[in-house]
């Protein structure tokens, strides 16, 4: 523990040691006293990153969201000056090129032409670009939920569920949030857009069920006519912490479940109900997680899940990682005309606007948010309602999906 901590305090302080080259460089033609306060300034915003990082990691009695906010604080105050550290290494390297140059060709010696004034200047306002914009997206854009409404064409959809309203959440993460204000007013928006039937696909914590304990009576005010259904996704089983032994993980899971069944929430463990309107039927089924991409469990049994709904015309999947799609879904089960998926989040970065979206997520999933169509089969990744990790958004906002399900181009 403590090398790890040493190692990363003295990475974070190489970081800040060479971006202090342009803030030095841009107070030395200031006066003395007004040099000296932005130094302080500087270095006294990194002693504090410092302490943010160390509580961060030694800090394990408190709620989840501390240290995710601690640790948010050192991405913000650090990776700008990555940013701005580039720039600087690109003209080090030139002037290092210009040196030899010079020692070589006999011109003028070696000497290292200085620092040009115009580029320190641009350093600092480089990394002041996404020290705002990361800044901005954990006071506000984590929190400003978009609803997005969406019309999906299902041929064989049965005529008695045509204009079928589902509302899509996914990815919670409990553990991330302060307080239940923001989930409650997310809530109050999926009900204020009367759904049939709402649907949660997954990742209700960060690790530990206990985080989803405030929530409970929050989430129990989620109704809907035909239902509310959820399944489990990756950080659900609570893999990612250490446990005494696997009688208590396995006891955080089943809190976990019987959580979700107190809050009125119909968990389906890879298994399907089936929803009947004027004598015709759908099916809504859930599996586990099952992840194709980056060594994520394969817990989820769509055989099973589907059992019994081969004849049926239209079944609603709900399935956390949505790179399960391509790999079983389409391939083998051709009754599901529309998957429901969340676990990307979009990546909480990227450029999300009308006509034009991009992510880094998306070199890992290929579908990674919005709408995806394989012929009559259809997937819906939710870019999720909480956060996870940077305990923000840039450009990528929470998001309430409201699929409307038709039988046709003609009423879409």
């Amino acid at each position: 523990m403590i090398v790890r901590i040493a190692f990363t305090l003295l990475l974070i302080l190489a970081i800040d040691l060479y971006f202090f080259q342009a803030v030095r460089h841009l107070t030395e033609g200031l006066t003395l006293s007004t040099g000296r306060w932005i130094k302080f300034g500087y270095w006294g915003l990194t002693i504090l990153s410092f302490a943010a990082l160390v509580a961060a990691i030694l800090l394990t009695d408190v709620p989840p969201y501390v240290r995710f906010y601690l640790s948010s604080v050192v991405m913000v105050m650090t990776a700008p000056k990555l940013v701005g550290i580039v720039i600087l290494l690109g003209e080090d390297l030139s002037r290092g090129v210009i040196a030899i140059w010079r020692t070589v060709s006999g011109t003028d010696g070696a000497a290292i032409p200085d620092r040009r004034d115009f580029l320190a200047k641009f350093t600092l306002m480089a990394a002041a670009v996404p020290f705002a914009t990361m800044l901005h997206g954990m006071v506000s854009t984590a929190f400003n939920f978009a609803v997005r409404r969406e019309q999906v064409v299902i041929p064989d959809l049965p005529s008695a569920f045509d204009g079928l309203r589902v509302a899509h959440i996914s990815d919670m993460h409990c553990g991330s949030f302060a307080s239940t204000d923001s989930v409650e007013r997310a809530v109050e928006l999926i009900m204020n857009e009367k759904p049939d039937i709402i649907c949660f696909t997954g990742d209700m914590v960060n690790n530990k069920a206990e985080e989803a304990e405030p929530f409970r009576e929050v989430l129990s005010r989620l109704k809907a006519p035909m239902g509310v259904f959820s399944v489990l996704g990756n950080h659900d089983y609570g893999d990612y912490v250490p446990w005494d032994s696997a009688i208590e993980k396995k006891a955080n899971l089943d809190r976990l479940k019987t959580l979700q069944k107190e809050a009125g929430l119909d968990l389906l463990i890879n298994e399907h109900r089936m929803l009947e309107r004027d004598g015709q039927r759908i099916a809504v089924a859930g599996v586990e997680n099952w992840g194709a991409a980056m060594r994520f469990p394969k817990y989820g049994d769509l055989r099973k899940a589907t059992h019994g709904t081969e004849r049926t015309p239209f079944v609603l999947l709900l399935s956390h990682d949505p790179s399960h799609w391509e790999a079983e879904v389409v391939k083998d089960f051709p009754q599901v005309g529309l998957t429901l998926s969340g676990h990307t989040h979009g990546f909480q970065f990227g450029v999300d606007i009308p006509g034009f979206k991009w992510s880094p997520v998306q070199y890992v999933y290929r579908q990674w948010a919005g709408l995806y169509s394989n012929g009559k089969q259809h997937i819906y990744v939710n870019r999720g309602l909480g956060f996870l990790g940077f305990m923000g958004r840039v450009g990528i906002r929470p998001e309430i999906t409201v699929l409307e399900l038709v039988r046709s181009k003609e009423m879409a």
